[in-house]
C-alpha cells in the first residue's frame, strides 16, 4: 500500500522523536534491571532476557526509522500498525519481569513487580508528549501488570482490606500520570506559544530598529544641509567682518553648527550601536602619532582654562598596532572633552602603559585622570547610561547630550577591550581604557586630524587602489598617498599629461569647478566658501545635468552629491570615467553624509578620488580641494592648510 495513504497522527512525530532520543536510556535501564535480578532469576535467565529486550528495541528503530530519520511526520497504514504494536511490546517487555518476580519471589518479589510498573508507567508518561495514543499504547502494559497485583495478592492468602487499599493505590497513581501528563503538555504549549510570540515580538522589534534606522539616516542626511549652510554663513560672516562685535556673533553661530553637528553625529552612532550595526576596522597605525595629535588639539582647550595637560609613559607605547584608529580617536577625545568640560583648576594627565602579550600582541592601557569635583557612587552606577547626565544642570551648564561616554564604552568593547571609571566626591575622576591590539606589520603614519571625521585616515587606504584601477585618459596630476610612509619612496600614481606647455600658459585662469548637488543651499555654501578663490564655478542639480555640462566643458575639479534623484553621485561618476570625454580623468569629490567605511569604498570604487564629509566647512572643504589638486602635498601640508 502507498505510503501516501497516511493514518499516523500527526503528534506521534515528537512523541517518537523524544522516545529516540531515550534510546540510550532504556537500554540502560533494562540491562540495570536484568542485573539487579539476577541473584533471583539467575544469569541465564537475565542474560536472555536482556538479549530479547534488545531485539526488540532495535526492531522498534527499523519501524519508526521514516520519523526518526527526519524523512516524514507520518507514517504509512502498514509501519503504523506495526508502530502500535511496537510500542505496546516495547513496554510490555521491560513490565514482564513482574511475572517471574511474583513465581520466584511471593509477596516481596511482589513489591518488586509493583516498583517495576510503576516506573515503566512514568517512563510512557514522560516520553509520550502530545499524544494520547502514545500515551495509552506505552502505560497501559504496565497498567496491566499492576492490575494482576490484586490477584497476585490473593494467590498469596492476602487479607481483602490490603488487596482493596493496593487496588484503589494503583487507580489514584493512574490518575496522577493523566494529570501529570496534561500538566506537561500544557507547559509545552504554554511554552511554544511564548516562544512564538518573542519570535514575534522579535520581529517586530527588528522591523521597527529598521524603520527607525532609515529614518535616522533620512533626518541625518537632510540635516547636514542646513548644518553646511549655518556653518559655511558663519565662517564667511566672521571672515568678512569689520569689527569684534560682528566676529563674537560670527563665532557664535559657528560655535553653534558645531554643536549641532556634534549632537547629530552622537545620536546616528548611538542608533547604529544600538541596532548592532556599527563596525570598527582593522588596519596598521601609528598609535604614538595618534595619541599625540590627540594631546596637541587638546593644547589650546587647557591653555584657554588654565589647565595643564599632561603625559605620562609615553615611551612605554608602541608605535605600529593594528585596529581601528578613528574609534580610538573618538574614544580618546570624548573622554578628554569631558575630563576638560567638568575641570576647572588643576591638570588633566594621561597615564599610557603597555607590554607584550604573546604571540603578538599589546596589552594597553590609556587612563585620562582629571581634578574635577569627581562622582558619587550614585553618579557612577548611572555613567554609561544614554542620556543620562548623572547630575541635575549638568545639559544646562554643558551641554551635550549624555551620550558621549556610552558611545565610548560601547565602541571600545567593540574593540574587544573595556573602560572603566572610578571616582570620589573631590577627588576627580579617572576614566581606563584597557585594550589588546595586534603589533602592526609596518611603521605607518599617524592618522592625520584632516577633518572632523578624519576621512583621510579611510581614503588613504582605499585612493590607491581605486585610483590603479581606474585609467584616466586627460589632464591633470592625480596622486595618491600611500599609507605606509616608512624606508621606501611611496609610489605616485600619475595620469599622463598630453600638453605641457599649454597647461603651463593656463596656469593663470581661474579654477573651473562644477557643483553638483541636488540641494540648492548645498550649491550656494560651496559657491561661497570657493567664490573668494575666483574659481570659475558651475552648478548642476542631478547626475544627468552635471553629465551634460561635461560634455561642453572642461572642469579641473567636480564636486559631487553622493545622494541624489534620478541619478546618484557613483552612477554619475561612473559614466563620467567611462564616456571618455574631457572630463573623464579630473579629480572627482565626493560629498556625503555616509562615512562609514563601506560608503567611502563604494565611492572610490565607482572612481572617486577623494571625499568631503557633511556638514560642509570651509577647512574640510579647502583641504580635500588642495589633497586633489596638489596631491604630492604630505600630511603635514595637509594640517597646515586645514589650519589656515
Amino acid at each position: 500500500m502507498s505510503e501516501a495513504s497516511t493514518i499516523t497522527p500527526p503528534t506521534w512525530a515528537a512523541a517518537v522523536r523524544r522516545r529516540r532520543k531515550a534510546l540510550l536510556q532504556r537500554l540502560a535501564m533494562g540491562a540495570a534491571t536484568a542485573m539487579v535480578f539476577s541473584p533471583l532469576f539467575g544469569w541465564t535467565f537475565s542474560a536472555g532476557w536482556m538479549a530479547c529486550y534488545f531485539v526488540v528495541q532495535l526492531v522498534d528503530l527499523w519501524v519508526f526509522a521514516p520519523i526518526n530519520s527526519g524523512k516524514t511526520e507520518r507514517m504509512g497504514p502498514m509501519r503504523s500498525v506495526a508502530g502500535m504494536a511496537m510500542l505496546f511490546l516495547n513496554a510490555a517487555a521491560f513490565g514482564s519481569l513482574s511475572i517471574p518476580l511474583w513465581l520466584t519471589g511471593g509477596p516481596m518479589g511482589g513489591v518488586c513487580a509493583a516498583i517495576l510498573a510503576a516506573s515503566g508507567a512514568i517512563y510512557g508518561v514522560i516520553n509520550s508528549p502530545r499524544s494520547r495514543q502514545v500515551l495509552a499504547i506505552t502505560i497501559a502494559p504496565h497498567f496491566l501488570y499492576m492490575a494482576a497485583t490484586p490477584v497476585w495478592m490473593l494467590w498469596y492468602g492476602a487479607s481483602p482490606s490490603f488487596v482493596t487499599a493496593v487496588a484503589v493505590s494503583f487507580v489514584v497513581f493512574g490518575i496522577y500520570c493523566l494529570s501529570t501528563w496534561q500538566r506537561m503538555n500544557q507547559a509545552a504549549d504554554a511554552e511554544s506559544a511564548a516562544r512564538l510570540e518573542a519570535d514575534r515580538r522579535r520581529a517586530q522589534v527588528e522591523r521597527a530598529m529598521a524603520g527607525q534606522q532609515t529614518f535616522l539616516a533620512t533626518v541625518g542626511h537632510d540635516l547636514r544641509t542646513p548644518i553646511s549652510a549655518i556653518l559655511t554663513g558663519a565662517a564667511e560672516l566672521e571672515r568678512g567682518a569689520t569689527d569684534g562685535a560682528a566676529r563674537a556673533q560670527a563665532a557664535l553661530i559657528t560655535d553653534a553648527g558645531i554643536m549641532m553637528k556634534a549632537l547629530l553625529d552622537d545620536l546616528l552612532d548611538h542608533s547604529k550601536l544600538e541596532a548592532g550595526r556599527m563596525q570598527v576596522e582593522t588596519v596598521d597605525f601609528n598609535l604614538r602619532g595618534l595619541i599625540a595629535q590627540t594631546l596637541m588639539f587638546w593644547q589650546g582647550e587647557a591653555r584657554a582654562k588654565g589647565l595643564s595637560l599632561r603625559v605620562e609613559g609615553a615611551s612605554s607605547i608602541p608605535s605600529a598596532v593594528k585596529g581601528d584608529p578613528m574609534r580610538l580617536r573618538q574614544v580618546l577625545n570624548n573622554l578628554v572633552s569631558n575630563a576638560m568640560k567638568f575641570t576647572t583648576e588643576g591638570s588633566v594627565t594621561l597615564r599610557l602603559s603597555a607590554w607584550v602579550e604573546e604571540p603578538s600582541n599589546y596589552a594597553l592601557l590609556i587612563e585620562v585622570v582629571d581634578t574635577g569635583p569627581g562622582m558619587t557612587p550614585e553618579q557612577l552606577a548611572r555613567l554609561f547610561t544614554p542620556f543620562d547626565q548623572t547630575a541635575e544642570g549638568v545639559s544646562a551648564r554643558h551641554g551635550g547630550t549624555g551620550l558621549g561616554l556610552s558611545i565610548s564604552r560601547d565602541l571600545v568593547e567593540l574593540m574587544g577591550g573595556r573602560l572603566t571609571a572610578r571616582s570620589h566626591p573631590g577627588e576627580g575622576a579617572a576614566f581606563t581604557v584597557s585594550l589588546m591590539l595586534p603589533r602592526g606589520e609596518t611603521v605607518v603614519a599617524a592618522p592625520a586630524g584632516f577633518n572632523d571625521e578624519s576621512r583621510g585616515d579611510i581614503v588613504r587606504s582605499l585612493a590607491p587602489r581605486a585610483l590603479a584601477q581606474r585609467a584616466a585618459p586627460t589632464p591633470p596630476v592625480i596622486e595618491a598617498e600611500p599609507v605606509v610612509v616608512a624606508e621606501p619612496e611611496p609610489e605616485i600614481v600619475e595620469t599622463p599629461i598630453e600638453d605641457t606647455a599649454e597647461i603651463e600658459e593656463d596656469g593663470d585662469r581661474p579654477l573651473r569647478v562644477l557643483v553638483v548637488d541636488d540641494h540648492d543651499i548645498n550649491r550656494r555654501a560651496v559657491e561661497l566658501i570657493l567664490a573668494p578663490l575666483g574659481c570659475d564655478i558651475s552648478t548642476a542639480a542631478d547626475g544627468l545635468l552635471a553629465l551634460a555640462q561635461c560634455e561642453t566643458k572642461a572642469f579641473d575639479v567636480i564636486f559631487m552629491d553622493v545622494r541624489m534623484p534620478e541619478l546618484d553621485g557613483r552612477e554619475t561618476t561612473r559614466r563620467l570615467r567611462a564616456g571618455g570625454g574631457p572630463n573623464a580623468g579630473i579629480p572627482v569629490i565626493a560629498v556625503t553624509a555616509d562615512t562609514s567605511p563601506d560608503d567611502i569604498a563604494a565611492c572610490m570604487a565607482a572612481g572617486m578620488t577623494y571625499f568631503v564629509s557633511k556638514p560642509l566647512t570651509p577647512a574640510a572643504l579647502l583641504g580635500a580641494l588642495n589633497h586633489v589638486l596638489a596631491g604630492e602635498a604630505s600630511e603635514e601640508d595637509e594640517a597646515e592648510t586645514v589650519a589656515a
